[in-house]
């Protein structure tokens, strides 16, 4: 699956699972880690495992799996590493803490209306 089909997958997955204030970054152009930080917030420990759990199962489904996760046992930020896309699930604090968004600022800003609900 193409980079920018994950992101989008990704995005729909966690919005369907109220996932808040959704963000996508292309990062492709800045490092070779990765093309897309997806970031995004939950409302509670257990929101921010049930996102990083439906994440993996859904995926999963599709012969997608992660390459690493981390953070799942304190559940403030868990990150998913799926190669070309690394998805950051944050608690409201912690997000606001490390404000990812702004450390990565000359990151392109994806319009991810189209893929979500809200």
């Amino acid at each position: 699956m193409e980079s920018k089909e994950l992101m989008q997958k990704a995005v729909t997955l966690l919005d369907a699972k109220k996932a808040k204030n959704i963000k996508v970054l292309y990062i492709g152009d800045l490092t070779t880690i990765a093309d897309y930080f997806v970031v995004c917030t939950g409302t509670a420990s257990t929101h921010i495992k049930s996102l990083s759990d439906e994440l993996d199962e859904k995926l999963s489904e599709e012969g997608i799996e992660f390459l690493g996760k981390e953070g799942f046992s304190t559940a403030n930020w868990i990150l998913m590493d799926y190669d070309s896309v690394i998805v950051h699930i944050f608690s409201e604090e912690t997000r606001e803490f490390y404000s990812i968004e702004h450390l990565w600022a000359d990151a392109l800003e994806v319009d991810i209306t189209e893929f979500i609900t809200d």
